[in-house]
């Protein structure tokens, strides 16, 4: 289907496929500052956790992933772990569509807090959880949650772990 605006092909949004790890896996290494995981890490988020992950689509490109997953000890809360838009697709909500892709699913019904840690530097990301919290009207806290020298001998920023809710 062809965007009347662009010319160009339609956004898609749907659940992940063992297919999209590879292409996952491309979108994330490109995507700094985010932390490219392996591509079998990517496997099995597009396989058990496909029902709390989402991609973007403009054609046969994927423009974009969401990875989170139901905390096991508080399963009222989604954990959001990536948020990856490719370059050509930022600046047009690719990202707050695949949350909300996301939440509006069977998986994530009871779902009341949504958390992500973000690394202080990250602007996009902290752009996106905030407007996605104004917008809807939910609370928005953050707090330390891994410091630098959690990360040993890795040079890595800190981690705020940013916790919006009750979602209504």
């Amino acid at each position: 289907m062809q965007n009347e605006a662009t010319g160009g092909p339609e956004l898609t949004f749907r659940a992940p496929r063992p297919s999209d790890g590879p292409r996952v896996h491309s979108l994330v290494a490109a995507c700094a500052p985010l932390d490219p995981n392996s591509t079998y890490a990517y496997l099995l988020l597009c396989t058990h956790f496909a029902g709390t992950c989402a991609v973007a689509e403009r054609g046969d490109t994927l423009v974009g992933f969401v990875s989170a997953y139901r905390k096991p000890d508080e399963p009222e809360t989604l954990f959001v772990w990536q948020v990856a838009v490719g370059a050509d697709a930022r600046g047009r909500g690719v990202g707050g569509r695949l949350l909300q892709e996301v939440l509006d699913r069977p998986s994530c019904r009871g779902v009341r807090y949504l958390e992500a840690t973000i690394n202080p530097s990250n602007d996009a990301s902290w752009a996106l959880f905030r407007r996605l919290a104004r917008d809807r009207g939910w609370d928005c806290h953050e707090r330390a949650f891994f410091g630098r020298g959690d990360f040993g001998s890795e040079a890595h920023e800190e981690e705020r772990l940013l916790r919006i809710g009750p979602l209504t």
